[in-house]
């Protein structure tokens, strides 16, 4: 093998080593510095309110942070104020019906046992017993395994569900703690922003300031347009589910409407959640014209989900519509409903590596050693 080719294969592994460190380096450093890294998301999101607070309206930088972050906490509080207020309201309205659906669930389920289930169980009993006794015994131990398999799985479950209880509680005080400091350190983020950005650019050399600006710039765009697309996306479930409740008369509508807009986050399962269970009920209970209500307005709500979400996607963070809908794919076969987010954020993060010409500098190091600083 040649000197020149031994070089390559060494700046090669060189490359990839610093890779995995750096992904191993940046992982540990998020869990420990995760309320720091929401602090700068946070101040990202308020910087256009303090640049228009500071140059239009000629508030001191301390005052223009102070002031955005009053406005958008108060603004997060009254959402969340209003939703807690319209689902009290629809769940006292559901704890006067739920009663009621339950007893006439219980009916059902009683007079479906008397007319179909014990007739079914009495043949099988009689077939049963018309066995010898070695077929009886084969039948009796794969039911008794099967048994036992269901008793573990829920023995299983229980313990899980009760062991991550104290995890979950410990998590309260955790959340409170991330939360002040996220805001305190949003607003010293955001008030000496420009020292920062300033400090942090003597640290590194000028093709890397350059290269890394871009990429941020870039990614910064991509990702609040992923995220702006995806509020989008819930924002027309919402409004189509509220109309469609509201032509079918169905009691507080804006209540459900926003539960199957929150719901709707959920990949996979998204609406699924709500109107499956209610679609079964209804026909359970024999309301079949509120069942197929039901049921086309979820059909609507599936598929314009699926027709807009990779036109939205694609159109809000700048990627082809097809290789917004093959990320979306192969994230969900990779990872599983976390895919389905995580797709097109990789794939967002690979355009903007390509264009900042990243990838072409790794290349140009491993072929001659060196990175073009033009």
């Amino acid at each position: 093998m040649k000197r020149e080719n031994v070089f390559k294969c060494i700046r090669f592994f060189i490359v990839i080593l610093t890779i995995i460190v750096s992904l191993i380096v940046l992982y540990f450093t998020a869990k420990l510095t995760y309320p720091f890294i929401i602090a700068i998301v946070i101040a990202m999101i308020i910087s256009p309110a303090v640049r228009f607070l500071e140059k239009k309206c000629k508030f001191p930088r301390t005052l223009a942070v102070l002031t955005s972050l009053v406005l958008l906490i108060s603004l997060f509080g009254g959402l969340v104020t209003l939703l807690i207020a319209e689902i009290v309201n629809g769940a006292n309205y559901l704890s006067t019906v739920v009663p009621e659906h339950a007893r006439t669930l219980i009916e059902y389920v009683q007079n479906l046992f008397a007319s179909q289930i014990i007739p079914f169980y009495e043949r099988l009993a009689n077939m049963f017993h018309s066995l010898d006794s070695g077929q009886q015994g084969t039948i009796m131990d794969s039911i008794s395994k099967t048994g036992s398999k269901i008793t573990e799985s829920a023995t299983n479950f229980l313990q899980n569900f009760f062991l991550k209880l104290p995890v979950l509680v410990s998590w309260i005080p955790n959340a409170a703690t991330v939360l002040v400091f996220s805001l305190l350190a949003t607003f010293f983020i955001s008030k000496d922003q420009e020292k920062l950005l300033k400090l942090v650019s003597q640290l590194f050399p000028h093709k890397l300031k350059y290269s890394g600006n871009k990429v941020f710039i870039d990614l910064k765009m991509a990702l609040f347009g992923f995220i702006k697309a995806q509020f989008t996306l819930i924002s027309i479930t919402l409004v189509i589910v509220l109309v469609g409740l509201l032509i079918l008369r169905v009691k507080y509508a804006i209540t459900i409407a926003l539960v199957a807009g929150i719901f709707d986050i959920l990949p996979y399962l998204g609406t699924g959640t709500v109107f499956v269970p209610w679609i079964i009920y209804e026909i359970m209970t024999g309301n079949y014209a509120l069942a197929l209500g039901l049921g086309i307005l979820y059909t609507v709500v599936v598929v314009q989900r699926q027709l807009m979400e990779p036109k939205i996607l694609s159109s809000n963070i700048g990627m082809n519509p097809l290789a917004t809908l093959v990320a979306l794919f192969v994230g969900f076969k990779l990872i599983g409903f976390i895919g389905l987010i995580a797709g097109p954020v990789m794939l967002v993060l690979i355009t903007t590596l390509h264009k900042a010409n990243v990838f072409k500098d790794i290349w140009s190091y491993i072929k001659n050693g060196a990175i073009d600083n033009k």
